[in-house]
């Protein structure tokens, strides 16, 4: 089975999943594509012979769409995703799910009453080869039950347009995702710390930032965001359990001796550090869907725990305190009690 996917969104981000499906994915064909800018639409959906559709509505109403691919703003997520549940069709958002805990969990109780997963989100930490190898290790206990995480999410630069309040939004959401996929628990408290300000940054950022989280079970980790170090695109996570710890690998590269000294490459954007996961991410959704089966990553809950934990993270900046993220009880349809 091919699956047809329809995207809403073609600015870099879905120009490249467009891309992805249609070169490195097998078994999916882009039919429909559709912008806010026409002439991006167009260019988009040209080159891989999709039509240009008016709007999302249209694109998820196509006879010709089995799934959705939403990679437009993110204060549209909650419509098109809202959407495509009513219509039926699997949908696969870029993060944010949405950026209101209130729009989140409008989309929960859709797909709940649905009675059946669509949404997946796109967290594509869960599919990077090294972070699957620590999840491996944690839930085959060699390092006993988990006690603190040492994680750093470091950028060598920002544009002047970053806020400080986006260091939670936009960059320590991933860490945010994947740490509570790691540990299979929940994060119930945030606190920021703001060390010296780098020289570096632009005068209105916070930077570098520490994020101090707690878990249901009481695991305690901190998060270094420093989106100024200059030097590299450099992500870092250690855990220590009871009898050992394990630590994320750095991108292979070779090691090159000369002029006295020994090299390895750093590399300077997400887009090398987690390419193949997003390769990985989008095969396993169409093959899913493929299959007929439902969506197996990160969920529209995983969706709604991210938005409300980094809104408490800002919160937490803001205020100085130590908030509570106060998520409301998890569904059946995720795995829950309620």
């Amino acid at each position: 089975m091919t699956v047809r996917v329809g995207v809403i969104g073609a600015g870099w981000i879905g120009k490249e999943h467009i891309r992805r499906l249609t070169e490195t994915v097998t078994g999916a064909r882009v039919t429909a594509v559709t912008d806010i800018d026409a002439a991006r639409a167009e260019g988009a959906a040209a080159p891989v012979g999709a039509r240009v559709l008016p709007d999302g509505a249209a694109v998820i109403a196509a006879d010709d769409v089995d799934a959705v691919l939403v990679t437009s703003w993110g204060p549209t997520h909650a419509e098109h995703v809202l959407n495509a549940i009513a219509a039926g069709k699997p949908v696969f958002c870029e993060k944010p799910l949405a950026t209101t805990a209130e729009d989140c969990l409008k989309i929960i109780e859709a797909e709940t009453a649905h009675g059946r997963r669509l949404v997946q989100v796109g967290f594509m930490r869960r599919y990077d080869i090294g972070y699957r190898q620590l999840k491996q290790v944690i839930d085959s206990g060699r390092i006993g039950e988990p006690l603190i995480v040492h994680c750093a999410h470091r950028n060598p630069t920002v544009p002047e347009s970053y806020t400080s309040a986006m260091a939670a939004l936009d960059t320590a959401v991933h860490e945010v995702d994947v740490l509570r996929w790691l540990l299979d628990d929940e994060i119930v408290s945030a606190q920021v710390v703001t060390p010296r300000s780098t020289s570096k940054r632009f005068a209105h950022l916070k930077d570098p930032q520490i994020m101090l989280f707690e878990t249901a079970k009481g695991v305690r980790i901190d998060l270094e965001v420093f989106v100024n170090c200059q030097y590299g695109y450099d992500i870092q996570c250690e855990a220590v359990g009871e009898e050992g710890l394990v630590r994320l690998p750095d991108p292979a590269s070779v090691a090159v001796r000369t002029a006295g000294a020994q090299t390895t490459t750093v590399l300077t954007d997400w887009v090398g550090r987690f390419a193949d996961a997003f390769d990985t991410e989008f095969r396993e959704w169409i093959a899913n869907l493929a299959a007929g089966d439902e969506p197996t990553g990160p969920s529209a809950w995983d969706g709604y725990a991210a938005t409300v934990i980094t809104a408490a993270t800002v919160e937490a900046l803001e205020s100085g305190r130590v908030v509570a993220t106060d998520l409301k009880p998890r569904p059946t349809l995720y795995g829950g009690t309620a």
